[in-house]
């Protein structure tokens, strides 16, 4: 992640005697504007290539896939991933989406959710189980249920139950928690009631100009051998399953691809889906011609790998302050330190960058899709256990060590350069600061001893294992997870693997899996960001160097020596059919009381006198001339509101373009499209404004358009439908 972590924090229960929400499902203040321009036709998405010649010779797999809005309230409640208190929420760059796969062969059956979400917390995942729970039983369990976040860095916070996270986002936010669990269970829902029989292909390719390692001094202090046997410090794989009916035609993709999503920086506040997001809106837009965004039957998901030290920022790092290459070994500047340490995109800013890393990535894995000739075939499989990752014995070599308490180490106050650190810490420290220790002790005291020695040479900075009030700091119980289709095996990781580590862990799985001489051609990926959320994992030989990622592996310097053995013991199992043995492990905790939320509640809106919500306060220009070439920038303001209690899968903005045949407004845009931005200003005096984008496309087609906001106020008056005000028209 690109900064250092905290998290947030639950709202109380609302209470009764406040004023009741009063929503005004506002056809507000509708802008008509003329836009003069010569159409060039769109080509239209490209058909899905034929299935295979051959007959297939298996029996088809039972295949669902389904997307759901999961975007959630876009004002105030801080952005989850570069921990930035300045960073709430005001407005929608792009919507955010639930998109699970459902894959049956008649006897087993798994699913596979990847999000738009900074990250899977252990708290949305058991909520997500509770509610699957309630409406299917046993048919959707812990061990055959993957939840997977794209690392989003803007997405809403606050869906965690441990302090330290808490504390970075204002505690646990009922209002952001509701929508992540109701997008997730929706999509599953939707998968569920779309099964039906088909085919799955796989394809592996490398996508190269998207990504950068970020910590190379660390990278470098792996075995030279081990280093030799690839050609770069990232993994450059795409690997891309595609989901077809019995006719060929496509119903879905899932691609796995190792970068972080940070294209948007950590001075953005409306919320994003970013490159990853940008990814799957590209394929769906392709293969569903003439639908809305977040709508059509074909699903794209673009799911987070082992992307801890992998950035898309590939212009590098340099000081912002003086133009100059930072220092290589713990990237901070002479004049200014590590927060003038920047690593910049591709492009001219953050959503020029998001489009084009977003791009890339698109159309390696729809060349991959076309490509896509290897069935899978095969039974189905999925293995879990839960771990006490606190004291996991591995034996190496001759010597036998442990996992350690959780403890965060002093350089992961420094940031990464995708988000520096706002004090004076840098990466690299392996010793600790005096000044800061004694801070630290003053707060939440220090760490034991025996916590200082199982974590060498780590400085710690917060002993969060030893730290649990008002709840525990950090998760203590963990997922390992693995799910097999026939011969793709998924590990569901609970946190950020750097490229070494996953390529460690790919190898020990394949290898198990392999063992029984059976099947020697498996395709093993790793999801990030599944199921729980515990930071970074290093090798060992990165956690020497103590870079923000090692500072950031919080169970000590053995970390990913546990991980192997348990994933795989999970893989051993699956090959040897022998799942049904393997101990459940203990259960993780869900907190019902001690959560807290630091978030203001909502107050009444207030407009000005004799105007109303909704009203224009800056009006278009009435005409547009876009050239063949340029985009133009349109923008309209209105009187608005308070946006943190929101009717859900509702967009705020439409773009509409009147049919002069059926004398109707057609939509063409939403707040999901790519077009359009939408930000929020909470003003004072409880009076707020929202400022509508669209980005002209030179395509765009000539016409009359209009532009209209919906919303919703809080007022003390019982639940009352409002009459929209009155239209302005501009010609």
């Amino acid at each position: 992640m690109g900064r250092n972590k905290a998290v947030c924090c639950g709202l109380s229960a609302l209470e009764t005697t406040l004023a009741v929400l009063f929503v005004l499902m506002t056809a507000v203040s509708v802008t008509l504007i003329v836009l003069l321009v010569t159409r060039e036709s769109d080509t239209a998405g490209e058909t899905d290539p034929p299935a295979p010649t051959s007959d297939p010779q298996h029996s088809p797999y039972l295949i669902g896939v389904g997307r759901a809005d999961c975007t959630g309230p876009p004002a105030e409640i801080p952005l989850m991933g570069y921990a930035q208190s300045s960073q709430l929420a005001a407005g929608i760059h792009t919507r955010l989406y639930s998109r699970a796969f459902i894959v049956d062969d008649g006897r087993k059956r798994v699913v596979f959710v990847t999000a738009d979400v900074g990250m899977i917390s252990q708290r949305l995942r058991l909520e997500v189980l509770r509610a699957l729970r309630v409406k299917y039983g046993d048919l959707y369990r812990q061990d055959n249920v993957a939840l997977s976040g794209t690392h989003t860095h803007c997405g809403l916070g606050g869906f965690f139950q441990y302090t330290l996270f808490m504390l970075s986002s204002k505690g646990y936010i009922p209002e952001s928690v509701q929508p992540l669990v109701d997008g997730i269970v929706k999509s599953i829902d939707i998968a569920h009631r779309n099964m039906r029989p088909g085919r799955i292909y796989r394809k592996r390719g490398d996508l190269g100009g998207s990504s950068l390692n970020r910590s190379p001094h660390s990278y470098m202090n792996n075995p030279e051998e081990e280093r030799h046997r690839y050609e770069t410090n990232t993994d450059n794989q795409v690997v891309v399953l595609k989901f077809t009916d019995l006719d060929g035609d496509g119903i879905g993709m899932l691609s796995w691809f190792a970068v972080h999503a940070v294209s948007m920086n950590y001075t953005n506040r409306m919320v994003s889906s970013d490159n990853m997001g940008h990814a799957s809106y590209l394929m769906e837009q392709d293969k569903n011609p003439g639908e809305l965004p977040g709508q059509g039957g074909f699903v794209a998901g673009f799911s987070s790998s082992n992307l801890g030290d992998v950035t898309p920022n590939i212009k590098g790092p340099f000081c912002i302050n003086t133009m100059k290459p930072c220092d290589y070994l713990n990237s901070s500047c002479p004049v200014g330190g590590t927060k003038m340490c920047q690593a910049f995109g591709p492009g001219n800013d953050m959503f020029e960058s998001t489009r084009i890393i977003g791009h890339n990535i698109y159309m390696k894995a729809k060349e991959l899709y076309a490509e896509a000739d290897e069935e899978v075939t095969g039974s189905i499989q999925s293995a879990h256990q839960w771990v006490n990752m606190t004291d996991v014995k591995i034996q190496l070599n001759d010597t036998h060590v442990s996992t350690c308490k959780p403890a965060l180490g002093h350089s992961f106050a420094a940031g990464t350069t995708d988000g520096g650190g706002d004090l004076n810490f840098t990466q690299g420290a392996t010793d600790g600061d005096p000044f800061w220790n004694g801070i630290r002790d003053a707060l939440v005291g220090p760490p034991s001893n025996e916590t200082q020695d199982c974590h060498h040479p780590k400085p710690i900075l917060f002993s969060t294992g030893e730290i649990n009030w008002p709840l525990p700091w950090h998760p203590q119980i963990i997922d390992v997870q693995i799910i097999t289709v026939g011969s793709v095996a998924i590990v569901a990781v609970p946190g950020e693997f750097t490229t070494m580590s996953g390529r460690r862990l790919r190898a020990a799985v394949k290898q198990e899996l392999e063992s029984d001489g059976v099947n020697r051609d498996w395709e093993v990926v790793l999801a990030g960001l599944s199921n729980v959320y515990t930071h970074y994992i290093t090798t060992f030989e990165e956690y020497q160097v103590q870079r923000y990622e090692g500072a950031s592996t919080i169970f000590g310097p053995h970390t990913l020596s546990a991980y192997l053995q348990k994933y795989a013991g999970l893989a051993r199992a699956i090959a040897q059919d022998e799942v049904s043995k393997l101990p459940p492990g203990p259960e993780p905790p869900f907190f019902e009381k001690n959560l807290f939320n630091l978030l203001s509640a909502a107050t009444l809106d207030r407009k000005p006198d004799n105007t109303s919500f909704g009203d224009v306060l800056q009006q278009v220009y009435p005409v547009y001339r876009p050239s063949s070439s340029l985009e133009f920038l349109l923008s309209v303001t209105f009187d608005v509101v308070f946006f943190l209690f929101l009717q859900r899968d509702k967009t705020f903005v439409t773009v509409e373009i009147f049919d002069n045949r059926t004398e109707t407004w057609e939509i063409v845009h939403t707040d999901a499209s790519w077009e359009t931005r939408f930000h929020w200003l909470k003003g004072s005096n409880r009076q707020s404004n929202a400022t509508v984008e669209w980005h002209i496309p030179a395509t765009a087609q000539a016409g009359s358009y209009r532009i209209q906001h919906f919303g919703h106020c809080k007022q003390p008056h019982p639940l009352t439908e409002v009459t929209p005000p009155g239209r302005g028209h501009t010609h």
